[in-house]
């Protein structure tokens, strides 16, 4: 068993509160000493009580999916003895309403983008097996409901 902690702050910084008038802004700090500014989507709460600049939550959900995607690929291609050079993914994620009426990020598509070195290079269904093995192997889309499509661009 692993703990995995987040220290989530936000603060008050005006009277009136029940109005719902006041900042979204707050911090997120990791045991290892990151910081990361965070807000409110404006996509749900406008802005100036949220901020476009920092990190929301569902940003972050469709971001952990895509990283813990490609640390599965990484690893699994190395296993195979190819070189990744560079792994670039450009993750959505769709909120919508799930079955039950409630807004929810239903759906994640994965574009990645792999460039290898060398001369071992994976063929096109070798590098789909790495992606489902990936896939099947990461803690994170084995923790949700979410419905996680990966949509290999070569």
């Amino acid at each position: 068993m692993a703990e995995h902690i987040a220290t989530i702050c936000w603060k008050n910084h005006q009277e009136i509160f029940t109005d719902n008038r006041y900042s979204r802004e707050h911090h997120w700090k990791f045991d290892g000493g990151s910081e990361v500014a965070a807000s409110s989507s404006p996509h749900i709460v406008p802005v100036p009580y949220s901020n476009p600049a920092c990190i929301d939550p569902e940003e972050a959900f469709v971001a952990a999916l895509s990283s813990c995607h490609m640390l599965f690929f990484l690893a699994i291609a190395a296993k195979n003895k190819f070189v990744v050079g560079e792994y670039t993914d450009r993750a959505i994620g769709i909120m919508e309403k799930n079955k039950a009426g409630k807004s929810a990020i239903t759906t994640v598509n994965l574009y990645p983008q792999v460039k290898f070195w060398g001369d071992n290079l994976p063929s096109k269904q070798k590098l789909e097996e790495i992606h489902h093995q990936a896939h099947h192997d990461c803690f994170l889309a084995n923790s949700v409901k979410t419905k996680i499509t990966i949509q290999i661009e070569i």
